[in-house]
């Protein structure tokens, strides 16, 4: 059936226009003002310096309190913007644009075309995201990670038990988003996503939702370590 609202390629470019509009204009206008902000930036900035890209520093120390991979990604932007805040603070911008594609596509694969783009709208017209999208903290890409890391969970628990290779493959790809998630901002996400499955499980009366091999599959991407205490 065609779509009422054109070509899906086409919707998803303009939302991905409309976001860029939204998040990456006047990210350096405001100086970094909060501690982790702060921060961050001057992690990314060492790594940059020091060209070590494995642990995360301040003053040149080891600073375990943080995993890498949103330095990482500020890293690459300073590269790109330069070593000010614009660079700081476009990872999330970058962030904010996924989310709203994320959300329009889920929304259409739940209910519709037209439930997708109000999801959209409704995030997108809102407070907190145009406050999120424009700061430099890590919070906004640690929060994606784990929403897709859920909602793939909860995408396997709905596939029938005699669909073998769906549900290894989603349980696989919850465990790479929860590993991603943990590279942001530590091992908060795998305890999120424990507690969201331990209390699935209570509301469904304890019943077997997930197999021991699909639980093994979400875990295994935990297993990569990289030499940080931090995660």
């Amino acid at each position: 059936m065609k779509s009422p609202y054109g070509n899906p390629i086409f919707i998803n470019s303009c939302i991905v226009v409309v976001a860029a509009l939204l998040f990456t204009p006047l990210l350096g206008e405001v100086h970094l003002f909060d501690w982790d902000e702060i921060n961050f930036a001057e992690s990314a900035r060492e790594m940059l310096a020091t060209n070590d890209f494995y642990h995360v520093q301040i003053n040149y120390q080891i600073f375990w309190e943080k995993p890498p991979l949103f330095m990482w990604l500020q890293s690459l932007s300073m590269t790109l913007w330069g070593v000010n805040e614009y660079a700081a603070r476009f990872p999330n911008a970058i962030m904010g644009i996924i989310t709203l594609v994320v959300l329009f596509n889920l929304g259409k694969k739940l209910y519709d075309e037209k439930f997708g783009l109000f999801w959209c709208i409704v995030y997108a017209g809102s407070f907190l995201p145009h406050f999120y999208f424009k700061s430099g903290i890590i919070d906004p890409t640690f929060n994606l990670f784990i929403f897709l890391g859920i909602y793939s969970l909860a995408g396997l628990s709905a596939l029938p038990k005699t669909s073998f290779k769906k549900r290894n493959q989603k349980a696989l790809i919850a465990g790479v988003f929860i590993a991603l998630a943990i590279l942001t901002k530590g091992p908060v996400a795998l305890l999120v996503s424990g507690l969201s499955i331990l209390i699935y499980y209570a509301v469904k009366r304890f019943v077997e939702i997930f197999s021991i091999k699909e639980l093994l599959l979400f875990l295994l991407p935990r297993f990569y370590r990289l030499p940080n205490k931090a995660f």
